[in-house]
This record gives C-alpha cells, structure tokens and sequence, in this order.
C-alpha cells in the first residue's frame, strides 16, 4: 500500500518505519526542513533503540522516504496518517488541535482519489468528527474515509510495542474505510494481533482512558508509598503482593517521584478538560493529576531532608534526567521539578544522563553536567538516582563512596536495596521504604 505519514516526530516517524518493515511503501512528511535533511542523511531526531538501524534499512529497499512536501505524497496514498503534535494548549491544558486541523486542510487538496484519512495523534472525542468536516469542507467532491487509530507506543520499547501489539484499535464509521485499515494491519493480523474495531468516538476515547487508568496506576502506588514510609512497610513487597492478583497486574505498580513525558500528563489533563467541558467530571483523574503535580516538587524535599534539613552551598548529584531510561525525552520530566526545588533551596547542581543532556541544556539553568555517573559522584554531598537507566544499576558503590563528600544517596526508583547501600556506608533514602 502507498502511505502518507503527516509528521516525522516520535509517533509518525517510528510508525512510518514499522509499516514501511510491513513492506508498505510508506513517506514521512514534515515541515522542518532540517528534520527531513537530517532524517536523509540517517540522523535520527529522537533517541529510540533500534530506530536508526529500521530507518536505514527500509530507505535502502527504497520502501521509506522522508520529505517536506505534502503533495505528491499525499496524491495517490490509499492511507494518509495525521501525527502532528496535540501539546496541552495554554492557558486552559485543552489539546492544542491546530495542526490536526492544519493537516487536514492540506490533505484535502492534496488528494486525487479514495484515501482514509487517519489521526494517529491523541487527540480528544469527535475530533475525527471535526476532521471529517474539514475535509468535505474544503473538497465536496472527495470519496474519503475518515478513521481513528491511537498509538500505544511506549517510549524505549516502541518498535516491540509497534510490531507485537497488544491491541489495534480501530475507529471507522463505514466498512469501507475499516477495510483499508484492516489491509494497512494485515501483516500483524496474520500474526494474530487483536484488532478492535469501534466507531471513532470511541477509538479517540480509549486512548484517553488507558493513559488516564495508567497514571492512576502509578499515582495510587506512590501514595501508597508515602503511607509505607510512615508505618514502617515495603512498598516493593505491597506492590508485589497486590499485583500477583490478576484483577491488578503488577506492571505501572513500581513507586518513584511520578510520572512524566509527552503522554500521560497532556492526556490526563485533556480527558479532564473534555469530561468538564461535557459536564461529567472524572474527580478521580483530577485528583490523580493534581497529587503527581505535587509528587515532584515533594522529591526535592525527601532530598533535603536526607542531607539533614538543609542544601544551601551543597553540592547534589543526579543521575538520569530524562523522564524515563532508553529515550532522550526530557518533556515533564520529574527531574525539571526536582531541581528546580533543590536550586531554590541553595543547593549546586551537577547531573548525568546517557542520552538527554542536550535536551535539557535548554530547559534548566546553572546545572553542570558530567561525562559519567562516577565524575558526577565526586565531590558531592548527596548522589540523587532519579531515571533507572540501566548504566546506574550496577554502580560500584564503595568507588562513589571515596569519591563523595558525603555519604548520602537518595535513590528515587529503589535501584538499590538499602541494606546493600548501608553495608557500603552510605545513608539511604528510598522510596516507600521505612
């Protein structure tokens, strides 16, 4: 099939890479012409493992292409993918749909013949309503199909996710466009993939309610680890002891400082906006963000108080600064907040991270960086693990020990067990542990 990828991000262009490996002849879009220069060149714009080598592989069978011109692509696709961006639109956190809608128009006149129109973004209920009606708008004469088809990729794992999904979901008003997306998917059918076809409203829906029961997954952990604390549990073995019952499952059940990333805080944020906006507040996704707003700043504080009460003219360590490990992702990252926190409260900062130090060099001020975990360790009154990338959970502890001012490690993902860290010195600060 031709297929025209709207957006070269982190969800359009892992999705153009995956169904061009499908052997669809697939052409990403976008209208940063440096983007696309350096994307033909086999730089990646984003940090994703496995990505450049796909990228590569399928502009070599000539099945991928990347461009900043709409038109031919889009003339003669049987599928065009909108991917553009839906960032939290400021001022009132509702999704910011002016690129869905940019895309749209441009689609309409780009088209030559039948094509479904897709919106692969997240974006809230009846925006493919909307889409539908640009469309026919500004081009009375297309025969269009109009579908929805959110993404469940996660960060670090995309490719897999892409390729082994746990679910397709698929919203179409007809059958016709339902067929195209059932050829577009033909090859994870074959490997029995379930397929969900639902009406869009309710494809656009579910994208919503997944991330939104996730981050309550995480949220209700967490809470749950601040009452460990105090009554001298394990968070670790609660977390354990709930998730072997099948009702609950143990994966998002793993305690830290919240949640992050360019999903579940816009998404949460959105479903809340659309419930108001219907008049059917989700109270228990209100609470859920505004308890991890609070969680990060809060990390600052377990710092502090695991450096005496005060981090005035001392020097803090932080290892990991991306939101989480094997992505390059610094959007709502827990560590913006935490130190943030930490420099207001006189601290100096110096923080590693395998891969997202140049996407923060932009965003936070008076921070040193480090060529490793061990050169950011010295000379520092307390190493903070913030990300668990999997270079942190092997560290020599007795070498940062020497290399310390002081023996103080606040581990906010519970990398290491704190009797291991107290054998080698140190003074531990977990999380949800007593």
């Amino acid at each position: 099939m031709r297929i025209a990828m709207i957006g070269s991000g982190y969800v359009g262009l892992v999705s153009g890479a995956c169904l061009a490996d499908f052997g669809h002849e697939v052409v990403c879009i976008d209208k940063d012409p440096e983007k696309i220069a350096a994307l033909n060149e086999g730089r990646m714009p984003i940090y994703e493992p496995g990505l450049d080598a796909l990228v590569a592989e399928n502009v070599r069978q000539k099945r991928l292409a990347f461009s900043t011109d709409l038109k031919p692509a889009v003339a003669g696709a049987q599928a065009v993918f909108i991917a553009v961006g839906t960032p939290s639109r400021r001022g009132d956190g509702f999704a910011d749909l002016s690129y869905v809608y940019a895309a749209a128009r441009e689609i309409a006149e780009a088209l030559t013949g039948y094509a479904v129109v897709v919106t692969k973004s997240t974006v809230p209920v009846g925006t493919g309503d909307e889409v539908e009606r640009i469309l026919r708008e500004a081009r009375p004469d297309l025969d269009i199909g109009v579908a929805s088809n959110p993404e469940f990729l996660r960060e670090g794992a995309a490719i897999g996710d892409f390729k082994r999904p746990d679910r397709i979901v698929i919203g179409a008003e007809d059958a016709r466009a339902a067929a195209v997306m059932q050829e577009v998917y033909r090859p994870l059918y074959l490997n029995q993939a379930p397929i969900l076809f639902t009406g869009r409203r309710t494809a656009e829906l579910t994208k919503y309610a997944a991330n939104a029961f996730l981050a309550t997954k995480i949220t209700f952990i967490n809470e749950i680890a601040d009452l460990c604390e105090q009554v001298g549990a394990n968070v670790q073995e609660v977390a354990r002891g709930i998730g072997l019952d099948n009702r609950i499952g143990g994966k998002f059940l793993h305690a830290g400082p919240g949640y992050g990333g360019s999903c579940f805080p816009k998404d949460t944020l959105a479903l809340v906006k659309t419930a108001q906006d219907y008049g059917t507040p989700v109270r228990i996704v209100e609470t859920v963000v505004a308890v991890n707003d609070q969680r990060k700043r809060a990390m600052a504080r377990k710092v502090i108080a695991a450096c005496g009460g005060s981090v005035r003219g001392k020097r803090v360590a932080l290892l990991g600064l991306t939101f989480k490990p094997n992505t390059d992702d610094m959007r709502d990252a827990p560590s913006l907040s935490i130190i943030a926190g930490l420099q207001d409260a006189g601290a100096r900062i110096v923080a590693y991270d395998p891969e997202g130090m140049e996407q923060a060099r932009p965003l936070l001020q008076g921070v040193d960086y480090a060529e490793d975990a061990y050169a950011c360790a010295e000379g520092a009154d307390a190493l903070v693990i913030v990300t668990e990338w999997n270079a942190f959970r092997a560290l020599d502890l007795a070498r940062l020990k020497a290399t310390m001012a002081a023996p103080v490690l606040v581990d906010l993902r519970n990398v290491y067990a704190s009797a291991d860290a107290e054998q080698h010195g140190f003074a531990y600060a977990g999380i949800g542990v007593a």
